[in-house]
C-alpha cells in the first residue's frame, strides 16, 4: 500500500499572513447574521432565449372546460404545431395562453460571505397570440413552439377571461455536439435545449465513458445551454452520455422513473492521432451586467456619517499583485489618508459561531490635495479572491470607500509528469463565498473532488498524481458551489463541476466571474 502525503501549504506564507494581522486592524464583526435570502434578478445573457410572449392573466377555469387538441402533442422547440378546439363561445376573441416559468437563483448576500440557497421557480402565463372563433364555435391556431423550459406545459384558449379550453404538449430535450471527432484535447461543445423548470427536470448529468464528468443547468436561459469538455483517452471510440440528474449525479433508470419523458442521449466522439493545442487555457463565463449590487466587506454602516467624499479606481477588477489608481474627491484638505484594503480571514473547517473575521491590510499612505482631491497608485494584496473593498481613512474614519473583485488565476502546472508521482497545479485569488471558495477538478473527464482557498488565503495547490498510460492526460478545473459547511438543506447542483457556469452560474447577478482552467500533462514512463 502507498501513503499519500499530502504537501501543507507553506507555514512561512500562513505565518506571513498572521504577522502581518499583527500590524493591520481586526474588526470584531465575525460572521455577519443572514440577511433575507434573496431571489436575485436574472441578467441579461447573450444569446439567451427570452419569453415566448408578454405576460397575460391566465385566465380561470370556466365551469366547462373543452379539450383543446395538439398536433403534434411531443415535439422539439421550434417546431411549428397547431392547436384548435370547438364547442366554443361563437364570434368570440381568443386568447392562446402558455404556461411556463421564471426561474431565478437564491443568495444570501452579506457583508462577510455570500451563501447559494438554490432556485426560485415561479409559474407564469405568457400569450402565444390571439385569434378568434368562428360561428359555430370552433377555434384553430398554428404558432411555432416556444424556444422555452422543455417539459410538460399546459395551453389554454382563454376567452373574456375565462379558460374554455385546454390543452397540453411536451418539449422534447435535445442534445447535439460537434465535432465528433479530433485528437486528444478537441473541445467538444455540446448543446442543450429542453432543460425543464420542475427540479427533478432541471439538470443534465455528463458522463464520459461511464466517469461523470459534471453537471449542467439552464435556469437563467430558459432551458438552454452550451458547455465544453475536452477529448481524452486512447484513439478510438469514447463515449458521452447525457442523462437527467435529479440530486447531481445521473438517472440511471429514468424509464421506471415519474418524469420518463427525460430520455438521456449517448453521442459517439472518435479520436485520432495528432494533438489538438494544448497550452493552458482560461475559459471565462460570459460577460454580464450584474444585477445585485451587494458586496462583500462593503460595510456603508462604517462610513463616517458626515463624509462627502467620494473614490473611483481606474480598474475595479483585476489579479492579485495588478495595480490600479484610486481617485477622490471631498477629503479632508491637506490631510493624511490611509489606503486600506477590507478583507476577511479564516475558514469554514467545523463552523460554529464566529468562524472569519474582517481586516484592514494596509495599501499605502498619501496626503489629499488643498481641494480635498486625491490621485494614487495601489497594488492589490495576494490573498482571497471575489469581492473586496478599498478604504480611504482619515483620522480613523472611513471617508470613502470603492469596492474592487480580484480574479482568480493559473499559476502554473508541469507539463510532463513521470507516471506514479504527484505533482502540483496552483492558483491564486481563490474567494472565501459559498459562490468561489473551492474548484472542482477533473482527471480525463473524470471528476475527483475540489480544493479550497480560504484557509490558505487564496493560494491554492492541487495535489494530483500522475496515472494512466504514457500520453496526454487532460486537467479541467471548474466552478463549483460549496454547499456543506455551514450545514445546508439539501440543494442541487452542490460539490459537482459546474459544466454550464459560462451562461447560468448563479454569481453572475452578484458580478462574481469564475472561469474554467484547461490544462494537460504528458505522463511518460
Amino acid at each position: 500500500m502507498t501513503r499519500i502525503h499530502h504537501t501543507c501549504v507553506s507555514w512561512r506564507r500562513r505565518l506571513g499572513l498572521t504577522a502581518m494581522a499583527a500590524s493591520i486592524v481586526v474588526l470584531a464583526l465575525g460572521s455577519a447574521a443572514s440577511a433575507d435570502p434573496t431571489a436575485v434578478t436574472t441578467p441579461v445573457i447573450p444569446g439567451a432565449a427570452t419569453l415566448p410572449g408578454p405576460l397575460v392573466d391566465p385566465g380561470k377555469p370556466a365551469a366547462t372546460m373543452k379539450l383543446m387538441t395538439t398536433k403534434p402533442d411531443i415535439v422539439k422547440a421550434g417546431a411549428p404545431i397547431a392547436f384548435s378546439a370547438t364547442g366554443l363561445p361563437a364570434n368570440s376573441d381568443v386568447t392562446l395562453v402558455w404556461m411556463t416559468s421564471n426561474i431565478r437563483w437564491m443568495l444570501d448576500p452579506k457583508p462577510d460571505s455570500v451563501d447559494y440557497l438554490g432556485r426560485k421557480v415561479e409559474k407564469i402565463a405568457v400569450s402565444l397570440g390571439t385569434s378568434k372563433t368562428d360561428a359555430a364555435g370552433a377555434f384553430s391556431m398554428n404558432v411555432k413552439t416556444p424556444v422555452d423550459f422543455g417539459g410538460l406545459h399546459d395551453v389554454y384558449a382563454v376567452v373574456d377571461g375565462q379558460q374554455v379550453a385546454k390543452g397540453g404538449l411536451l418539449i422534447e430535450r435535445t442534445v447535439t455536439m460537434s465535432p465528433k471527432k479530433g485528437p486528444v484535447g478537441t473541445p467538444i461543445t455540446i448543446h442543450v435545449v429542453g432543460l425543464a423548470a420542475p427540479t427533478y427536470e432541471s439538470l443534465g448529468a455528463v458522463l464520459y465513458d461511464n466517469k461523470f464528468t459534471g453537471t449542467v443547468s439552464g435556469n437563467m436561459t430558459r432551458g438552454e445551454t452550451t458547455f465544453k469538455l475536452r477529448a481524452a483517452g486512447e484513439l478510438g471510440a469514447h463515449w458521452i452520455d447525457f442523462g437527467d440528474s435529479s440530486h447531481n449525479v445521473p438517472y440511471l433508470n429514468l424509464e421506471q422513473s415519474p418524469i420518463p419523458w427525460v430520455a438521456g442521449l449517448r453521442m459517439k466522439f472518435t479520436i485520432t492521432k495528432g494533438t489538438a493545442n494544448l497550452a493552458p487555457k482560461t475559459e471565462w463565463p460570459v460577460k454580464v451586467t450584474p444585477t445585485l449590487n451587494q458586496r462583500t466587506t462593503l460595510l456603508n454602516a462604517s462610513l463616517a456619517p458626515d463624509s462627502k467624499a467620494t473614490a473611483a479606481l481606474s480598474a475595479a477588477n483585476g489579479f492579485v499583485l495588478s495595480k490600479s489608481t484610486i481617485t477622490a474627491a471631498g477629503l479632508t484638505p491637506s490631510a493624511p489618508v490611509d489606503l486600506v484594503w477590507s478583507t476577511v480571514v479564516g475558514n469554514r473547517v467545523n463552523c460554529t459561531g464566529q468562524c472569519w473575521s474582517f481586516v484592514q491590510v494596509p495599501l499605502g499612505r498619501a496626503t489629499a490635495a488643498a481641494d480635498g482631491s486625491l490621485s494614487a497608485g495601489v497594488t492589490i494584496p495576494d490573498g482571497l479572491g471575489g469581492w473586496h473593498v478599498v478604504q480611504l481613512m482619515q483620522a480613523g474614519k472611513v471617508m470613502a470607500q470603492v469596492p474592487y473583485f480580484v480574479k482568480r488565476n493559473f499559476v502554473k502546472a508541469p507539463k510532463v509528469v513521470k507516471a506514479g508521482t504527484p505533482f502540483i497545479v496552483e492558483l491564486r485569488g481563490v474567494g472565501w463565498t459559498q459562490l468561489d471558495n473551492t474548484t472542482a477538478v477533473t482527471y480525463d473527464n473524470a471528476y475527483m473532488g475540489y480544493a479550497c482557498g480560504f484557509n490558505s488565503n487564496g493560494y491554492v495547490r492541487i495535489q494530483l498524481f500522475a496515472t494512466g498510460k504514457p500520453g496526454i492526460h487532460l486537467i479541467d478545473l471548474y466552478p463549483l458551489l460549496y454547499t456543506q459547511q455551514p450545514a445546508y438543506p439539501y440543494l442541487q447542483l452542490g460539490m459537482v463541476p459546474f459544466l454550464s457556469y459560462r451562461t447560468d452560474w448563479p454569481g453572475l447577478a452578484a458580478g462574481y466571474e469564475i472561469p474554467a482552467f484547461r490544462l494537460a500533462i504528458k505522463v511518460v514512463k
